[in-house]
């Protein structure tokens, strides 16, 4: 392991250890007065962050775009200070912690017995939703991890999110998909963040009027083990509880090849993200390179 990566292992360490014993109002406090200062810093991430939020917000002034950038790096840190601490709190805490919309698409699709796919992009906190799930609806659900450098920081996040209730896959080894696959035939939850393809076998899209890539898996899934497809997007507002959104069905298509078929689905994933976070773009988490235009330097800006 390199120094960098034992450093990036305690600070993480340290943090799991230490914001989540802190009275809430400070870790708040702690959380916006860390976003604010790598806000300043302008470093490689919020410049990205920025990047990626002229897209979503083609008509923003430079001024709209730094708000914007600072209240996406405030939502990031609220991220992160709720992801520390969710382990402390209570079932009730949890419970209440979260008030999403539409939620009958996904009990009904549950009792229907045929397994239910939730995609999702990096929108508030996913983590939250994962564990409001396991708590209010008492649903254990399957998801899959990106295996982080280095291991000791990744076997932290599966330790984390297998005590909210989660079943924690590899993203890379290629068993993955035969498991999700086994659980959704039997009537099971899976959970996908699917904003941002990891693989070389990504969708090509439109999103927000560019061309990006995004995973394959949950319109795959769908098709393959006759699961419901259900996009989900989640927000912050000024109060402490986090909203979402459980969107109707994404179908399968009757004709075309399952790569048609898998266009179609992915597409339709991709619009119900960009309703989501065009609403929402500050609590849109994307401090990445997306739209393949900034992926191949060729075509555009690095």
């Amino acid at each position: 392991m390199s120094t960098q990566e034992r450093v990036t292992d305690a600070l993480y360490g340290l943090g799991w250890s230490t914001v989540k014993k802190l009275p809430e109002p400070v870790a708040v406090r702690l959380g916006r007065t860390i976003a604010d200062a790598a806000w300043k810093r302008r470093g490689k991430g919020v410049q990205r962050l920025e990047s990626n939020y002229a897209r979503v917000v083609p008509d923003a002034s430079p001024q709209r775009l730094a708000e914007l950038s600072r209240a996406g790096m405030r939502s990031y840190l609220r991220y992160w200070m709720e992801s520390f601490r969710l382990p402390a709190w209570s079932a009730e805490r949890v419970r209440t912690g979260f008030d999403p919309k539409d939620v009958h698409y996904l009990t009904e699709g549950l009792a229907a017995g045929k397994g239910v796919v939730l995609a999702l992009p990096h929108l508030a906190n996913w983590d939250l939703a994962g564990a409001w799930v396991t708590t209010e609806l008492k649903t254990p659900f399957t998801t899959v991890a990106e295996r982080l450098k280095p291991e000791t920081l990744y076997d932290r996040f599966v330790a984390y999110r297998e005590g909210l209730g989660m079943e924690v896959l590899p993203h890379s080894g290629g068993s993955a998909f035969g498991t999700l696959a086994r659980r959704l035939r039997d009537g099971g939850l899976v959970c996908l963040v699917a904003d941002r393809d990891l693989s070389a076998s990504g969708v090509e899209v439109k999103f927000f009027g560019e061309t990006a890539r995004m995973p394959a898996g949950p319109a795959l899934l769908a098709q393959q083990t006759g699961a419901l497809l259900l996009p989900v997007t989640l927000w912050y507002d000024d109060s402490p509880v986090m909203r979402g959104r459980v969107h109707p069905p994404v179908e399968v298509p009757e004709t075309g090849t399952r790569a048609e078929k898998t266009s179609v689905m992915t597409q339709a994933l991709a619009d119900a993200f960009a309703t989501g976070i065009a609403e929402h773009p500050e609590d849109w988490h994307m401090l990445q390179r997306l739209w393949v235009a900034d992926l191949d330097p060729g075509k555009g800006p690095s």
